[in-house]
């Protein structure tokens, strides 16, 4: 039997019970989260703020970063049991700053969500000249999981979920000009490899992790209504996509598969809590359970791209990120 998902070896559905339509009240039902502490990055907004209300509501204590902290404020307000703190994840030492914080609290830490994403951005760069998706959806997980692991091994049965998407498809991981330094634009170029590398990421920090008794996953939320992430996008890119008519009106089968923000966070919620994925690790998941490989068929539809599981991209991409941020992830 293999014990990594190397070229998606461990790619397929469990039989959960769950399927698109589950919420996170129905993923969560049964799971007692008393003791445990959560760090969940977007955690204030959208998918990740549901997801946060939903840990709290199971017993867990749930950390919330947050770059815009009154905002934050108004969202959590009357939340038991979550901490607001400071970060900007596109920020190296702001996330540093967070890190260092956290573990001085000598807490555990048993769930790691690496929630916080863009999508639809024109061209911008970070500090270190990075493309600014690329350091929001995957740079800023590595970054931040890679510094708070002394406390995911101090809680012996972690897990850490990166919340990554469907968009993985549009693009593999440019390994030759990552920041778009030498090509041509296209931001949804630029979101599907930054996806493509949140997958290549789960399914190394897996390998690499669970002899410390950490999991690793990704997933895709599904496509949501009633979240910030197309705030920056045009109509003409929402035409282009199929989403919308000539005259920008919500095409109704594209309304009919949208899902509710409940449902959104599901997945998420589904591979921080189930009971089946224990012994598994390091698989890409949707509509709560792990999902099939892609094929020509389900292409831009459903399942994982095995560009996005192969071992020497996972490997190739892990020392690039060490490279990139300066940190060298050690296990030890």
């Amino acid at each position: 039997m293999r014990h990594n998902n190397y070229q998606g070896a461990l790619q397929q559905p469990l039989g959960s019970g769950f399927n698109a339509t589950s919420t996170t009240i129905d993923v969560i039902k049964g799971i007692d989260l008393t003791g445990k502490i959560a760090i969940v990055t977007g955690g204030n907004a959208g998918i990740g703020l549901e997801t946060t209300k939903t840990l709290v509501a199971a017993g867990a204590t749930v950390i919330v970063p947050a770059r815009d902290i009154e905002k934050a404020k108004k969202n959590l307000g009357g939340i038991a049991n979550v901490e607001l703190e400071t970060m900007d994840i596109m920020n190296p030492d702001s996330i540093d700053a967070f890190a260092k914080k956290f573990l001085a609290s000598k807490r555990p830490l048993h769930l790691l969500i690496n929630n916080a994403g863009i999508m639809w951005v024109p061209l911008r760069r970070e500090s270190r000249g990075f493309e600014s998706q690329l350091a929001t959806n995957y740079l800023g997980q590595y970054h931040l999981t890679a510094r708070l692991f002394p406390a995911l091994k101090k809680a012996n049965g972690a897990r850490v979920i990166n919340v990554s998407s469907l968009g993985h498809h549009m693009a593999p991981f440019d390994f030759d000009d990552p920041n778009f330094l030498h090509r041509e634009y296209e931001t949804l170029q630029a979101y599907g490899q930054s996806k493509t590398a949140s997958n290549l990421f789960s399914l190394e920090l897996d390998n690499r992790a669970k002899q410390f008794n950490i999991r690793a996953y990704s997933l895709h939320p599904g496509s949501i209504g009633g979240t910030e992430l197309g705030r920056e996008a045009s109509l003409e890119q929402f035409q282009k996509l199929g989403f919308l008519d000539t005259d920008g009106n919500l095409l109704p089968e594209v309304a009919a598969k949208l899902k509710t923000i409940p449902q959104g966070a599901a997945t998420t919620v589904w591979c921080a809590t189930s009971l089946l994925l224990n012994n598994i690790g390091g698989v890409y998941c949707e509509d709560c359970d792990i999902a099939e490989l892609a094929t020509e068929e389900t292409v831009g539809s459903n399942g994982v791209e095995l560009y996005s599981l192969d071992e020497a991209n996972a490997k190739r991409l892990w020392n690039l990120s060490e490279e990139m941020t300066g940190i060298n992830f050690q296990m030890i």
